[in-house]
């Protein structure tokens, strides 16, 4: 079946500690969007989210999109960049104005978000986005649009998420360095929340924790907005650590043993199941595991034993953050999993158990072209970044000049131009 005419696309890349990977996005004449392309690698250059090895990250982004391009049938020149380390962070900034019961106009939409700019404290950091998330009238909330209503003060809620400036220099460089042009850098879990929550979860209250290879980014959503992220400097990568420590064997083997047959719930029958450690193609030199049998197999209860005891620090430290963030009692309701190490087989149904509350897995939506084996947790954040990007975010804070949209903007839409205006000026 032909494509349809594709009027406009988006490339996107996506640079985690375990993977790179890239994807282009094609919006249709008809408003559909199609994926064009995707490819991912391994990663280099790249720990806990900070770019270490400038050249190696260059070459490995160069790469990823370069398979993307392949399978595309097409190239691209500039794209949208993924960050899920560079020490996010987040914040509200409210502010209000008097309009004195008259007709909210256009210009009192502008003064409030001229006034909102000295309301942002970035305190050296970067700020990667500032949008305006709902108006208040008179202290109420929930107002998308406040043009044509009559108030005494308006008042908005801007969400605004900000990172440290040297790492995301270093990860703009990188890009830049393969020959491509930066549109923006896009925080990994607003890209995730794009891709994996409705916008009734986003509005009830909902917390999304994005399990990377080396970093876990939780983040709450409520009211429609991203209220509270904290990152956590741990990931799948520490369960493969965890089991290369316990048998003695060496990384690729323990990764291997954790997505074969490594699971978050045990069962009865764990203990009669022998595993085997080395794998099609290996060398005979493979290290023997530690108490495995003559024919290196290790018995399938103690993996599953190695991989719960990393599982639960884990899931302590992202019930704190949680508890610390305000999601608890009946404000918080839903968990959604995703990033790669959601990918691990019982993970839902262990962290239901531990967090004490509904979980369930994040995956990109259904989109046509995307490859079944992209369409999993581990590519979520990439899928959001271009549906985020055809979203064409007016308020996003761009690092170098993107396009602008043919239509004539007013209201909220208008607000967020004005409102990243100002912050050119901050």
């Amino acid at each position: 079946m032909a494509l349809p005419r594709i009027s406009k696309v988006y490339g996107a890349v996506n640079v985690g500690s375990f993977r790179i990977s890239a994807m282009i996005m094609g919006l249709s004449e008809t408003g559909e969007m199609i994926i064009l392309g995707s490819g991912h690698r391994a990663s280099q250059g790249i720990k806990r989210g900070y770019i270490t090895d400038m050249a190696a990250a260059t070459y490995a982004i160069r790469d990823a999109v370069e398979r993307a391009e392949k399978n595309a049938g097409t190239s691209v020149s500039s794209v949208w960049i993924g960050c899920a380390g560079a020490g996010l962070s987040s914040q509200i900034a409210k502010v209000e104005i008097d309009i004195g019961g008259r007709r909210i106009e256009e210009e009192d939409i502008e003064q409030l978000l001229v006034t909102a700019r000295d309301s942002i404290q970035p305190d050296g950091r970067m700020i990667l986005h500032a949008q305006p998330a709902h108006y208040t009238l008179d202290g109420a909330h929930g107002v998308a649009n406040p043009k044509g209503l009559h108030a005494e003060r308006l008042g908005v809620d801007i969400h605004v998420m900000l990172a440290e400036g040297a790492p995301v220099r270093n990860l703009i460089e990188a890009v830049q360095n393969a020959h491509l042009e930066v549109e923006s850098v896009v925080a990994a879990p607003i890209a995730a929340g794009h891709a994996c929550l409705s916008h009734e979860e986003r509005e009830l209250g909902t917390a999304l924790i994005e399990i990377g290879g080396e970093m876990t980014n939780v983040s709450v959503y409520a009211g429609g907005m991203l209220l509270g992220l904290k990152s956590i400097p741990q990931g799948s990568a520490d369960i493969t650590d965890a089991i290369a420590s316990a048998f003695g064997i060496r990384r690729f083997q323990a990764e291997r043993l954790k997505c074969v047959a490594g699971s978050a719930i045990a069962s009865p029958t764990d203990h009669r199941e022998m595993i085997p450690v080395n794998g099609p193609g290996d060398s005979e030199d493979v290290a023997v595991a530690r108490g495995a049998d003559d024919r290196n197999r290790v018995p399938r209860a103690e993996l599953v034993s190695v991989v719960t005891e990393q599982l639960s620090r884990q899931t302590d430290e992202i019930g704190r953050a949680l508890k610390e963030m305000g999601f608890a009692g009946a404000r918080g309701s839903q968990v959604v999993l995703t990033g790669g190490g959601a990918e691990l087989a019982g993970i839902a149904e262990f962290a239901q158990g531990a967090l004490g509350r509904p979980v369930r897995i994040g995956k990109p939506p259904t989109l046509r072209g995307l490859p079944e084996a992209h369409a999993t947790p581990g590519f979520a954040t990439l899928s959001g970044l271009c549906l985020y990007a055809a979203d064409d975010p007016v308020d996003i804070r761009s690092i170098e000049s993107g396009y602008q949209k043919t239509v004539k903007l007013t209201g909220l839409a208008m607000a967020g131009r004005v409102f990243r205006a100002v912050k050119e000026y901050f």
